[in-house]
């Protein structure tokens, strides 16, 4: 009795799997998005912005915005904002756009989107986060809160919701700003990848870590040496992709990127990631990014 017990067990377990594992959508990609400001957003969106969004680009938000009527871990049409409820423009938004017009109809992309303006890679420690945390300027402290002061957490929270519903198919990065100079940048970025793999129950280097450049030094942008360093992230992460931001306009604190830089620069990873994947670029959707 005992051992037919015992298999009954296994073949409900086996059936639990398979039904979970069945209800990914393999044509759902998700995208994991992080950084400082420039990912969460700086610009101010612009009534084009908001304009013939696809509902194949989904967004999870990973905060409750009751202006909004978002709601943190469900999903939505990915009308900016896509990071926290007041935060502007971000390459995310036009990443999405522009990867849903060059991949088949049959196909969603969705992001998630945890970042904090100012913030050092150190936030994304997931041993080490307290003593950043505790430390923060004072301008930062409603910002952590929203994601119970631990951004790291709240992003593989988030994923793993998504990954019921997708498939992760990438990262996306943008910080380096104000670790600008610090040559262990790199090692310390595969410290947050290699976690965020784990957690998600990801085979490691098996997803693309895409890490765009700063304002470059076209646009005078003060962090532009930072360049340097993270062209080397490569050396540490195999598997991961360096966006170039040369010709982004930036504005004129030299640290952000205008909305049309924010516009470009989202088109760059998306054509950087479509390469991954074997997929061109179609040039009608350069401009526009939408469909």
């Amino acid at each position: 009795m005992k051992r037919f017990k015992k298999a009954i067990a296994v073949v409900v377990m086996f059936l639990m799997g398979s039904a979970a594992a069945f209800a990914q959508d393999p044509n759902f990609h998700i995208y994991l998005c992080f950084g400082q400001s420039n990912m969460e957003g700086h610009a101010k969106i612009q009534e084009e912005d908001k304009q013939q969004v696809s509902e194949r680009f989904r967004v999870l938000a990973a905060v409750d915005c009751p202006e909004t009527g978002r709601k943190k871990g469900e999903w939505y049409t990915a009308v900016p904002p896509l990071s926290r409820c007041n935060t502007g423009l971000t390459p995310a938004d036009y990443f999405g756009r522009t990867m849903v017009a060059n991949l088949p109809e049959k196909v969603k992309v969705g992001v998630i989107n945890v970042a904090v303006g100012g913030c050092r890679i150190e936030l994304f420690d997931k041993e080490n986060h307290k003593e950043y945390v505790a430390t923060a300027p004072s301008w930062m402290i409603n910002m952590l809160k929203s994601y119970d002061d631990n951004p790291y957490q709240r992003l593989v929270d988030m994923a793993k919701i998504a990954q019921k519903d997708g498939v992760i198919k990438g990262i996306l990065l943008h910080q380096g700003e104000s670790n600008t100079g610090d040559t262990s940048w790199p090692r310390k970025v595969k410290g947050v990848y290699d976690n965020l793999l784990k957690d998600l129950g990801l085979a490691p280097n098996s997803i693309p870590l895409l890490s765009g450049e700063m304002v470059n030094t076209d646009q005078n942008g003060a962090c532009a040496s930072m360049n340097a360093i993270i062209a080397t992230l490569p050396q540490s992460i195999p598997n991961a992709h360096i966006i170039p931001s040369t010709g982004c306009e930036g504005v004129a604190d030299r640290l952000h990127f205008s909305a049309a830089g924010y516009r470009e620069l989202g088109r760059r990873y998306a054509a950087k990631m479509l390469a991954l994947q074997g997929v061109t670029v179609k040039e009608s959707t350069t401009a526009v990014g939408t469909r």
